[in-house]
């Protein structure tokens, strides 16, 4: 005996789902921790390296640049000599920090329980 297909009583998404759309700029495999290690402050490049050692200079040059062209990151030439640049979490970014952290948090729990 087949099972009836039930109604989905969800609202329908909008047109351009928000959902989608945080996590296409969240989904990246290193975005989640860059933002975690930037939302402490400002960040040179090298010093990102550190933070995340298994990430490659490629990768994260890639990542930094996108999340500046969607106003997540922002990045600063410092006058010095030689120049340095500092990324740091625009306003938009640090809202990104407490759905990184919710993650964090039911990720934990889940670590937890057993399979």
């Amino acid at each position: 005996m087949a099972l009836r297909v039930r109604k989905n009583r969800a609202p329908p998404p909008p047109p351009v789902c928000p959902l989608s759309q945080c996590m296409k700029l969240m989904g990246g495999v290193w975005t989640p921790n860059i933002l975690w290690h930037l939302s402490g402050g400002p960040r040179r490049f090298g010093e990102l390296r550190t933070d995340i050692p298994k990430i490659s200079a490629k990768v994260l040059s890639a990542r930094l640049r996108s999340l500046e062209e969607k106003g997540v990151v922002a990045r600063e030439v410092m006058p010095t000599s030689p120049p340095s640049v500092e990324y740091a979490l625009t306003e938009l970014g640090g809202e990104l920090i407490p759905v990184i952290q919710a993650i964090v948090a039911v990720g934990a729990k889940l670590k937890g329980r057993p399979h």
